[in-house]
């Protein structure tokens, strides 16, 4: 698997396959980048799982913290790690004594880690580094766009404005340019390159 470039339909595939997202490093402070992912997936319809050992006793938008994903006691299927990149292979080794696997590790913005990618592909996961569910959500849903971002989507329908109770998205919007994020990328190798 290319881990530098997604084509849309694996990334696609993957939003509209899983139900249930433990996210590692969710926060509870509502200016924390995890917050926002958290509060945003769970609004799409998402089962969503807080997991933090610094936060076990509080709950994130009505959901209990967890300690670990071993501590989630139910089928998850997707890890989204919202952790730097150099904790990110315990989380996978974590992951994969779940029983049953998850279906998905996802590695948030900035989060890379090669071998921990082929540990989890060897086990059958899927991988996904250095992107965010929800702007991969926005993007392929066309929802970004409602605030005059270039979602290199095409339809002869606007998406419909998102309201309350919104659920699940359509996905299904044909995609122009791929799902390149090149600025993306770049920003993360400039930072991993400063002393």
């Amino acid at each position: 698997m290319n881990h530098d470039a997604y084509d849309d339909n694996y990334i696609r595939s993957i939003l509209n396959g899983v139900k249930c997202i433990a996210m590692v490093g969710a926060s509870p402070v509502n200016i924390r980048p995890s917050y926002f992912a958290f509060k945003y997936l769970a609004q799409r319809g998402y089962d969503m799982i807080p997991v933090n050992p610094g936060h076990v006793g509080k709950s994130l938008l009505g959901k209990p913290f967890v300690a670990s994903l071993l501590d989630v006691g139910r089928t998850v299927d997707m890890v989204d790690i919202f952790r730097n990149s150099s904790h990110i292979m315990p989380v996978v080794e974590e992951a994969l004594r779940m029983v049953p696997l998850p279906k998905v590790i996802w590695m948030q913005l900035g989060a890379r880690d090669d071998a921990a990618a082929e540990k989890a592909e060897a086990a059958g996961l899927k991988v996904v580094m250095n992107r965010c569910p929800k702007i991969e959500y926005g993007r392929l849903s066309s929802e970004i766009s409602w605030m005059g971002v270039n979602s290199r989507t095409l339809s002869s329908k606007r998406a419909p404005l998102p309201t309350q109770g919104v659920q699940q998205l359509s996905l299904g919007r044909m995609s122009v340019g791929g799902g390149q994020t090149a600025a993306s990328d770049r920003a993360t190798k400039n930072r991993n390159d400063r002393p």
